[in-house]
C-alpha cells in the first residue's frame, strides 16, 4: 500500500492504496464519489470516463499511481449545481432512459466541446464512439451535444 494525494474535483484526497488500483474503484470505494460507473473493466464501455487534466479519460484502466498531480474531475465535479451546458443540454433533450452509461457519455461530450466549442456532426460521432449506450440513445445524445454546443 502506498499514500497518495491526490486533486480531485479541486480538491486534495489523501488515499491509501495498492498503487496497481484503478481510480474506478479509489473514486467509488476509497472517497465514494460513485457517479462513475463501472461497465466492463478494459476501457471499452466508457461508463467510467473521467477526466484528466480535461482530457477524457477511462478510470477502470487508469491507475491510482499514474495520476500524480494531475487534475481528475468526475461527474460529480462537472458543475456544482448540475448546469453544466452537457447536463442541461441532456436533460432538455430527455436522453437518459436507463441512465447507467450517462455519466461517463457526459463527461465525453463535455471535454469534446472544451476542445472543440463547435464541432461537426461526424466530430461528435468520432469523440462519442466508444461510449456505449445500452438503450441505444444515440440521436439523443448528438442532439444533445449540438444544444450543449450551441448554448455555450
Amino acid at each position: 500500500m502506498a499514500k497518495y494525494t491526490l486533486n480531485i474535483n479541486g480538491e486534495n484526497h489523501e488515499v491509501e492504496a495498492d498503487p496497481s488500483t484503478p481510480m474506478l474503484w479509489v473514486l467509488r470505494d476509497h472517497l465514494n464519489l460513485v457517479g462513475t460507473k463501472y461497465g466492463c473493466g478494459i476501457a471499452q464501455c466508457g461508463a467510467c470516463t473521467i477526466h484528466l487534466e480535461g482530457t477524457a479519460t477511462r478510470a477502470c484502466m487508469l491507475t491510482v499511481a499514474s495520476v500524480g498531480n494531475q487534475q481528475v474531475t468526475t461527474i460529480e465535479g462537472l458543475s456544482e449545481e448540475g448546469d453544466h451546458p452537457v447536463q442541461k443540454a441532456w436533460l432538455e433533450v430527455d436522453v437518459p432512459q436507463c441512465g447507467y452509461c450517462q455519466a461517463g457519455q457526459i463527461m465525453t461530450a463535455a471535454a469534446l466541446l472544451d476542445k472543440n466549442p463547435n464541432p461537426t456532426d461526424n466530430e461528435i460521432e468520432m469523440a462519442m464512439n466508444g461510449n456505449i449506450c445500452r438503450c441505444g440513445t444515440y440521436t439523443r445524445i448528438k442532439k444533445a451535444v449540438k444544444l450543449a454546443a450551441s448554448s455555450k
